[in-house]
């Protein structure tokens, strides 16, 4: 996909959905699928380097690329950003949202704050929206539990834990705050769905250039 300027439909948003890791966005993006199709929004489906989890898969989870095939796609212009994250690469396809703001959807991105700001910078018109934890108590409690599962190691729980913290300090630079209460994930994804609906109605000509 080439890097010119591109114009979207008329009212087609570009979302961005960020907050700290073990904050819950996998789970809350799936709640938002399953509230009902919507015709009007594609999920764009991050590139990263990271190694496979055993329950994740390729092409729906994330595309998972070798280093040198991710490189080639940020030298070619094929990323709208990217970003190093606790070791490993991630990138937003531009294709992909291109596709999306062309057909007249919105496109949803799950980036973190490194991302979100990358693409702010690109498209000042993107709505970006930052999930927090009840506390921060829970978020610990969320990352350790993760940490079990995973079998990650103790040193990359505490970067974890450090950059979630370095994270949520950069909250203010979001246009929305939305909290993730324990247990209560379906509340979450409507309340995001309610922000996009209202941004929708509040600038319905709007057209993302990229």
């Amino acid at each position: 996909m080439s890097s010119a300027t591109f114009e979207g439909a008329p009212g087609a948003q570009l979302v961005i959905i960020s907050g700290p890791s073990g904050v819950g966005k996998d789970t809350i993006i799936e709640a938002m699928k399953r509230r009902g199709e919507r015709r009007d929004r594609d999920y764009v489906i991050t590139c990263t380097t990271r190694e496979r989890r055993a329950n994740e898969v390729d092409g729906i989870s994330y595309l998972f690329k070798s280093r040198p095939e991710f490189e080639a796609m940020r030298t070619s212009g094929g990323l709208l950003e990217a970003a190093e994250v606790h070791g490993n690469w991630y990138g937003t396809p531009r294709d992909q949202v291109v596709v999306a703001l062309a057909g007249g959807r919105d496109a949803i991105l799950k980036i973190d704050v490194q991302g979100a700001r990358a693409v702010r910078a690109v498209v000042p018109g993107s709505l970006l929206i930052f999930v927090v934890p009840p506390s921060l108590d829970a978020l610990r409690e969320r990352l350790e539990g993760r940490s079990v599962e995973t079998g990650e190691r103790p040193e990359a729980l505490q970067r974890r834990w450090r950059n979630a913290a370095a994270e949520l300090a950069r909250r203010a630079e979001y246009d929305h705050v939305v909290q993730n209460e324990t247990g209560e994930v379906d509340g979450t994804a409507t309340a995001i769905d309610a922000i996009i609906d209202a941004e929708h109605a509040r600038c319905r000509d709007r057209r993302i250039r990229l």
